[in-house]
């Protein structure tokens, strides 16, 4: 988890700029989709309760340290103000150290769509050019059928993410995400997935 440094400021959602290259478009939309069925009550209580980690870059630009899908979906939705607590300030650093700094705290996570790892210059400056990677949206999924429970290490999404792309093909995933994700539980309540964090095991 982050320990915020600041109090709580609204901030333009579309001038704040990623940590990550990848999200899955899949949850994305499902996250769209329960926004838009809100009604403007629901919606400001929603957003009361939506808050964004970020740290201060070079330029003292924004970067989100976590829910990337949410952000990608209430773009989408067409939000332009949200919530944002400051984790630190690092607008002195230099471009390179800012990256260098963030890889070594693990809040930055420079893998692309196939899970090979990437220079930081690779980094979307939007969220709107994020890319689709299908086995994040495989890994929120079988979290939410309980396959594995949510740690408080950084990333960790990706690291399962990885474990059923490696087990799970992707023929499948593209064509039939139900059993896909049925794979995926399997794959996540076995042994060898055990060094993972938010093992449960076989139950």
């Amino acid at each position: 988890m982050f320990q915020l440094g600041s109090t709580v400021q609204s901030v333009p959602l579309p001038d704040m700029r990623p940590t990550q290259l990848t999200v899955g478009f899949r949850k994305v939309e499902e996250k769209r989709e329960s926004w838009a069925a809100m009604n403007s009550k629901k919606r400001r209580a929603e957003m009361a309760r939506q808050l964004f980690p970020a740290v201060k870059g070079p330029k003292g630009r924004l970067f989100i340290l976590d829910h990337h899908h949410s952000a990608c979906a209430l773009l989408q939705e067409g939000v332009k103000m949200v919530q944002v607590g400051l984790v630190c300030d690092l607008s002195k650093l230099k471009v390179d150290d800012f990256w260098i700094y963030l890889d070594h705290r693990s809040w930055v996570h420079c893998y692309d769509e196939r899970g090979t790892r990437v220079t930081f210059d690779k980094i979307p400056k939007r969220f709107e050019d994020m890319k689709d990677d299908p086995y994040r949206s495989v890994a929120a999924s079988v979290e939410e059928c309980g396959g594995f429970s949510k740690p408080s290490e950084p990333f960790f999404e990706f690291l399962w993410a990885n474990q059923f792309r490696r087990l799970v093909p992707g023929s499948l995933v593209e064509a039939n995400y139900d059993d896909a994700v049925s794979a995926a539980i399997g794959v996540a309540r076995s042994k060898q997935s055990r060094h993972l964090p938010g093992w449960a095991g076989p139950k």
